[in-house]
């Protein structure tokens, strides 16, 4: 993929702070000024918060006007009064790898597997909770031993 030429751009996109919609903002601030950005959804958010409780806007404008939903000055609102500025950045989501379904969890499954070609899923996932005490998904499992090179249960 070829650089932007936009390093901002770049360097908002990968930490997460992209406003994917920044046309939605419209708050007359970020109209007059090159100092507010509308593409970094830090600064959107912050000035959100800050035009509600230091101006007096009002939530629902303050929202709309910076291309937000209610729920999300709530939030930010929150997150600011709780964590400061760094609660506005994004955070991360979930695991981005099996961490439950270790060695010792797919190799059961496929020893179940191998003595049972039939089972599906449903089937093993009892089972792993019975033997391990793992409760996972069914999805989980058929994606874990698909990554192990198994075929997927049915």
């Amino acid at each position: 993929m070829p650089r932007s030429k936009q390093p901002k751009v770049d360097a908002l996109r990968q930490v997460g702070c992209l406003n994917p919609h920044p046309e939605r903002v419209t708050d007359s601030l970020f109209a007059a000024s090159d100092f507010f950005d509308s593409r970094d959804l830090v600064q959107v958010k912050y000035e959100m918060v800050r035009r509600v409780c230091t101006d007096g806007l009002p939530v629902a404008s303050s929202a709309s006007a910076f291309g937000l939903s209610r729920p999300s000055f709530y939030e930010a609102q929150a997150r600011l009064q709780r964590e400061g500025l760094s609660g506005l950045l994004p955070k991360k989501r979930g695991p981005r790898r099996a961490h439950k379904l270790g060695a010792e969890a797919v190799r059961f499954l496929r020893e179940q597997l191998s003595e049972e070609p039939s089972l599906t899923s449903a089937e093993l996932a009892v089972r792993l909770r019975k033997r391990l005490h793992l409760q996972v998904h069914p999805r989980s499992i058929e994606r874990a031993l698909r990554r192990a090179g198994k075929e997927q249960p049915r």
